[in-house]
């Protein structure tokens, strides 16, 4: 049993209903949306892409493989380095999601259609651009969803109440589960690491050893659980401000910890030290590191939120979330959620 608190107060005391997510990739559909300086990229098919740059950027559609992959295999097959591909958001690997990647290939414009025939043969090619820019996390304007939840149970009058209260007072914004591996793993490992290994310049020096079969190096697994330590310290201090109802206040913010704990001052800044001073395991993961701490919307809002019911027990869901915001976060507020896709195809 893990020594780590993974579910936090909901907004509602309790959630209203039952559900099943992700019975099918269809039923999770994710549809990026990125401000180009192009902008009208080309619909596929034509022998040149719009725009002008050293990186093609193109938007795939893709289903059943996650985002890390599809870049690595988008590297090997425009023959580039792994970090000359750019994106601006890990997308869900049990989904149908739309999304764009940045290719570095300077001067490689004549070979551009070719390539992007080869990529269309995997996923397809919704359209493609040239900028002078990588893509980086979380440039994107934010994603578009449309979830089917099925098998629902519960009062649809207390199940639409919920959900007009959601479109008008959001949920809090708390970071998944899944950041913190299967049953808190992430977290018992960052609480054992060297807060000093995060001190290191990414890039810097020699190359590290201790890659395993799987790929990613010692330091990147040091940011994974590092981040993960970080994400649960905020939502143990969110938790603290739903149980006082402060948590909806306007502009409220919480910490993502680092260098000297929070910048909050006064009331805010004692609360979130008095929740930290009750983990000092993970509190003593930022004794030594000189990541600066930041701070993170408690609310998560989503816009232009509709729903409509496809039968008695089936709901398909519409909305939109900025960067940052997780849908299965926010869904998770109002409904007792059992992902299908879990224990599916791991490897």
């Amino acid at each position: 049993m893990s020594q780590w608190r993974l579910d936090w107060p909901t907004s509602g005391g309790a959630r209203v209903a039952r559900a099943l997510l992700k019975c099918s990739p269809e039923d999770f559909r994710v549809d990026e949306e990125l401000q180009l300086p192009v902008p009208d990229a080309n619909p596929i098919g034509g022998d040149s892409v719009a725009g002008a740059g050293e990186h093609l950027c193109v938007k795939l559609q893709k289903t059943g493989d996650n985002t890390e992959y599809v870049a690595r295999e988008l590297a090997r097959m425009a023959g580039s380095r792994h970090f000359d591909v750019g994106f601006c958001g890990l997308k869900d690997r049990h989904a149908v999601t739309c999304q764009w990647f940045s290719l570095y290939r300077p001067g490689g414009e004549l070979q551009d259609a070719e390539l992007i025939h080869a990529i269309g043969q995997r996923w397809p090619v919704l359209s493609a651009c040239r900028q002078s820019r990588k893509l980086r996390r979380g440039e994107h304007s934010g994603n578009h969803f449309a979830i089917t939840l099925r098998g629902v149970q519960g009062s649809r009058i207390e199940i639409e109440q919920a959900l007009a209260r959601l479109a008008e007072f959001g949920a809090p914004n708390y970071f998944g589960p899944q950041r913190f591996g299967q049953g808190g793993a992430n977290l018992d490992r960052a609480v054992s690491m060297d807060p000093s290994a995060m001190n290191r310049q990414p890039g810097s020096g020699r190359k590290r050893r201790g890659r395993g079969k799987r790929g990613g190096s010692e330091d990147s697994k040091n940011v994974l659980y590092f981040s993960a330590a970080r994400s649960w310290l905020f939502n143990e201090v969110l938790a603290a401000r739903v149980m006082d109802g402060s948590w909806r206040h306007e502009g409220a913010t919480g910490p993502l910890w680092g260098d000297g704990g929070t910048t909050a001052t006064g009331e805010t800044g004692s609360l979130e030290r008095e929740v930290v001073a009750r983990a000092p395991e993970m509190a003593a993961v930022f004794s030594s590191t000189r990541m600066k701490p930041e701070r993170r919307p408690l609310a998560l809002k989503p816009q232009k939120l509709t729903w409509r019911w496809l039968a008695d027990d089936c709901l398909e869901l519409a909305f939109f979330l900025t960067p940052g915001q997780y849908a299965t976060t926010m869904l998770g507020d109002l409904f007792e959620l059992e992902d299908m896709s879990l224990g599916r195809h791991n490897e």
